[in-house]
């Protein structure tokens, strides 16, 4: 009994390190921002950042726009510098470098384009992190870029650009007696996608639950990916 006991120990004591190397802050390479340090850099200075793609918007011209984080933030890759064999390698997950310069656009905060990344060993898909509570809150801006999840909304108003599908569908939502503005950007998720044809069924009204990237254009402009009643 008494080895099973102390068997028994080890196993919790291993896994509880494990958790601990899997919660804790990834230390960056050398030359490379932590989240902190790129957050508080001034616009226009040079960053260079670690961190995992969650999603890509579609390659062209030698440019790819990227969504990513590590385990402290989020960042907006604007059109980075890349060929189309090597943007076939940004899955989810994926762990890059990038350097690049801070850019602000509409209160977007970016790496500008013209970028440039290497692949790197390492692989993390970030939890969407339910951040209902933050709405209408300042603290909301220190989520930006960050994958998220915002529950009980309810639909207001369902915009297509340019006035039919196969562009961006911009739609506000309610809560608590406040509007908010999200985006289906068809860049990200096009019209064969679940969330376009999800999006395509919505009627004012109707109350869901939403996921997406915490983009900024003049305030809020969440990019969803997943839209669920």
């Amino acid at each position: 009994m008494k080895k099973f006991l102390a068997a028994l120990l080890l196993l919790c004591m291993a896994f509880s390190c494990a958790m601990a190397e899997t919660t804790a802050p990834e230390a960056k390479g050398e030359g490379v921002m932590t989240y902190a340090e790129y957050a508080a850099a001034e616009l226009q200075a040079e960053v260079v950042i670690e961190a995992y793609v969650q999603a890509t918007q579609s390659w062209w011209d030698n440019k790819i726009t990227v969504y990513a984080q590590d385990m402290e933030g989020g960042y907006f890759l604007y059109e980075m510098t890349c060929s189309e064999e090597d943007a076939a390698k940004l899955v989810p997950g994926t762990k890059i470098k990038v350097t690049g310069y801070k850019t602000e656009w509409a209160g977007e905060v970016e790496v500008d384009s013209g970028s440039t990344f290497e692949i790197l060993e390492g692989n993390y898909i970030a939890e969407a992190k339910d951040l209902t509570a933050y709405l209408g809150t300042e603290e909301l801006i220190n989520f930006q870029n960050q994958k998220a999840l915002f529950t009980g909304l309810t639909v207001e108003k369902i915009e297509y650009k340019n006035g039919e599908p196969g562009d961006d569908i911009y739609l506000t939502f309610g809560l608590n007696g406040a509007s908010y503005d999200f985006c289906v950007e068809r860049y990200l998720t096009d019209p064969e996608t679940e969330v376009y044809k999800t999006v395509a069924t919505l009627n004012v009204g109707d109350v869901v639950n939403v996921e997406g990237f915490v983009y900024w254009y003049n305030g809020i402009n969440t990019h969803i990916t997943n839209i669920t009643k």
